[in-house]
């Protein structure tokens, strides 16, 4: 079982949030390079909410095991860091790759994909730096 003080540690609230900044700005500029309607603006903050949940999802499964098997086997952030990541990364970059080979270079899924990537990357770093304050 994963103790509160590591999740704490962890700082998972503050890394969700910085997240889904950053993948709602990579998204929507992506959007942008082709063309967005004044009237679309609404839209760019209706769409954190999506993000969010999907960011949260995405990290709580796929990033946050990694430090929470470290927390039983008593070893660093930066071990689990130097470790993971790069396959974590090498996979990752693969199937938004394939992703955006699949849709023929849709502009929502290159936007998708880069936001993704991108984030979860960051995400990694962002959680591999954190310490109590």
């Amino acid at each position: 079982m994963v103790s509160q003080k590591f999740i704490n540690n962890m700082n998972i609230r503050d890394n969700l949030a910085k997240s889904c900044v950053l993948a709602t700005v990579i998204f929507w500029t992506v959007i942008a390079t082709e063309s967005i309607e004044p009237d679309a603006i609404p839209f760019v903050f209706l769409s954190m909410i999506p993000i969010f949940f999907s960011v949260t999802i995405v990290i709580v499964i796929s990033i946050c095991p990694f430090f929470w098997a470290a927390e039983g086997a008593n070893l660093s952030k930066a071990i689990v860091f130097k470790t993971s990541f790069p396959y974590y990364a090498i996979i990752v970059f693969g199937l938004s790759f394939l992703g955006i080979i699949v849709s023929d270079f849709d502009t929502y899924m290159i936007a998708f994909s880069s936001s993704f990537f991108i984030t979860t990357s960051q995400s990694w770093v962002w959680f591999a730096k954190d310490t109590v304050k």
